[in-house]
């Protein structure tokens, strides 16, 4: 049985780490993978795991319009690599994302069975992405969803499979969890993205608003493209903010935090899953995120964290302020947060998916 991977667009974010994982994980338990996607994020490595990897230049754009003719680029690029494998048996086509149309549609013309990893929420995005996931929902044979929140929104129930994310144990290997020293540190951390909706804004005014702490934000962009957009919004970073571009290794940053925020915005946009709350629970470290989408579904208030609309100022820092100066407390959110991070097992969600993709 082969496996043909179709991925958009390979960066260090939270779609091609799973999907790093995954890959990995089918091929210890002897499935032969191909992988098409772009050059230059977390998925490079892939090849020495034994992945055939193939792969083509692909990046966005501030500009909409050229984006989308990238975009439209690589569909019809990607239409005719899958149509290579129209002739071979035993082949399942496995989409990432919703962003991989074109080889989608290629699998359902040569009759292959074409399985989707949704990772998104399509259905509170814009039209196009609603476009895609109708796309989805015609061509998929099987869609395997991250939580609960975004199965909901489908109607194709029984093609639908909510299947956990997880965490690679090579990066646990590298977290330290001590919360009694987490909690001396009084940092807090966000790893974000210059997305609007991620609320990385939001958090450079909550630093400002709390001087007494230091912040540390870990935005996934090149410095030259932050200090670009730092420049166009006017913005000045408080003293007690520490500003990181984007990285290979984020543990040092967990290892180093004493709490970790997810202030996305749900006006804008709803987590699906929120991998970096589970890697922060991971490091023994109490999470505050949205009250709304799959993220919300891991946080049990005052257990392994809090959760708090990010527009919300006052309660993020009246709560912020009561977990770091009451040591009880916090050691008890810790210890509740790496708890529950051991729920996501690697070896199930590979399990899982491969017989997803097999059956």
């Amino acid at each position: 049985m082969t496996v043909v991977c179709f991925h958009l667009f390979n960066d260090f974010s939270g779609s091609p780490k799973v999907l790093h994982e995954v890959l990995t994980g089918l091929r210890e338990r002897g499935l032969n993978v191909d992988l098409i996607t772009s050059r230059g994020g977390v998925l490079d490595d892939l090849s020495k795991k034994g992945v055939r990897c193939r792969n083509y230049n692909y990046r966005f754009s501030v500009n909409p319009v050229l984006t989308m003719l990238r975009y439209s680029w690589i569909q019809l690029l990607t239409f005719f690599m899958a149509l290579r494998y129209a002739g071979k048996k035993d082949t399942v086509f496995y989409i990432n994302t919703i962003l991989p149309a074109g080889p989608a549609i290629a699998g359902k013309l040569t009759g292959k069975k074409v399985v989707y990893h949704y990772h998104e929420n399509a259905f509170i995005k814009s039209r196009f992405y609603k476009t895609l996931a109708a796309l989805m929902e015609r061509v998929a044979d099987r869609i395997i969803c991250v939580s609960k929140y975004q199965a909901s929104f489908l109607s194709s129930d029984k093609k639908t499979q909510v299947v956990a994310n997880a965490i690679d144990p090579e990066f646990t290997a590298l977290l330290k969890p001590d919360p009694e020293k987490a909690f001396d540190r009084q940092t807090i951390l966000m790893l974000s993205s210059l997305k609007e909706y991620k609320g990385t804004v939001e958090f450079i005014r909550l630093a400002a608003a709390m001087p007494d702490y230091h912040f540390v934000l870990v935005i996934n962009d090149t410095r030259e493209t932050i200090d670009k957009w730092l420049n166009d919004k006017h913005i000045e970073l408080p003293a007690n903010l520490t500003l990181h571009h984007r990285t290979q290794d984020v543990s040092i940053f967990y290892n180093s935090a004493s709490i970790v925020l997810n202030l996305s915005n749900p006006a804008l946009f709803i987590e699906t899953f929120g991998l970096t709350a589970i890697e922060a629970m991971s490091c023994a470290l109490p999470v505050i995120v949205p009250t709304q989408g799959g993220i919300a579904e891991m946080v049990q208030d005052g257990v392994n964290g809090y959760k708090i609309d990010c527009t919300d100022t006052d309660r993020l820092i009246t709560i912020i302020t009561k977990v770091l100066s009451d040591r009880q407390l916090y050691l008890r959110l810790a210890e509740g947060a790496y708890a529950f991070s051991q729920k996501f097992n690697r070896d199930e969600l590979y399990d899982t998916i491969r017989s997803i993709l097999i059956d």
